[in-house]
């Protein structure tokens, strides 16, 4: 039996994904369900309202990323904040559904998000 060797790779584009995907030989249909979540994405929102900030960290974390968001936010200090989202692409997309839920200003972020999803595919 050979010895286990561990690769650290580096995946940054879906296609990058789907080649790394694709030499592990699976399932051809599970392809497209896995790439996405290859892919972390970092997303910095400036002028963020406080209590949207909270939301949005709110509904990343119940999918599995997170929101960094400066410690004064919960106090509802600032008017506005800056925040970075963290995340795989199908949990960012995933975020977009959730704030599309909320009242219209998250759903302007909402479309926003979008716009910068649909230039990184």
């Amino acid at each position: 039996m050979t010895e286990t060797t561990i690769e650290l790779l580096s995946i940054s584009t879906l296609i990058e994904a789907k080649q790394a995907i694709e030499n592990i030989q699976v399932d051809p249909k599970s392809i497209p369900i896995m790439t996405p979540k290859a892919i972390m994405k970092h997303i910095k929102l400036h002028h963020i309202h406080t209590q949207d900030a909270i939301i949005i960290k709110q509904d990343m974390l119940s999918i599995g990323g997170d929101v960094a968001i400066p410690k004064e936010t919960f106090y509802l200090k600032n008017e506005s904040v800056s925040i970075l989202i963290f995340g795989t692409l199908t949990q960012v997309h995933t975020l977009v559904q959730k704030l599309r839920r909320h009242y219209p200003r998250l759903q302007k972020i909402a479309n926003q998000l979008n716009q910068i999803l649909e230039k990184i595919e």
